[in-house]
């Protein structure tokens, strides 16, 4: 899973050790316990990594979720909630395969219930990419 935000986050929290190391100028902090381990990356300026980039991060595996990057070349199945009032993606976006919604839309893809993740789940997996 990669989740693009588009506001600053800190998973650390002041006054901790890993924080206090990141405040200091290290520009990696990994922390580890019995049950995960994470690493942090300060950019300090330097520009953000493209999806390719972040992508090679990863260990191998046969599927990766993306959040956010509604600009990258890659299949998206997009979030519409009619009720929120804002315009849907996928009439100006080419690479919206499919829309997961909660209410009703005429679109031309395929229009998955929201509220069905075992739904959404099989076109994934059914999806050629």
């Amino acid at each position: 899973m990669i989740k693009h935000a588009h506001h600053g986050f800190d998973l650390d929290r002041p006054g901790k050790d890993s924080w206090r190391h990141r405040e200091a100028g290290a520009t990696q902090v990994l922390m580890l316990s019995n049950d995960r381990w994470i690493l942090m990356h300060e950019l300090r300026g330097a520009p953000e990594p493209t999806l390719e980039e972040q992508l090679r991060l990863l260990a191998p595996c046969d599927l990766v979720l993306i959040e956010g990057y509604k600009a990258a070349a890659v299949p998206k199945i997009e979030i519409h909630r009619p009720s929120f009032g804002r315009p849907a993606l996928w009439p100006e976006n080419p690479h919206v395969v499919a829309v997961a919604t909660d209410g009703p839309i005429d679109c031309p893809l395929p229009v998955l219930p929201l509220n069905d993740p075992q739904a959404v789940a099989s076109f994934i997996l059914a999806h050629p990419i």
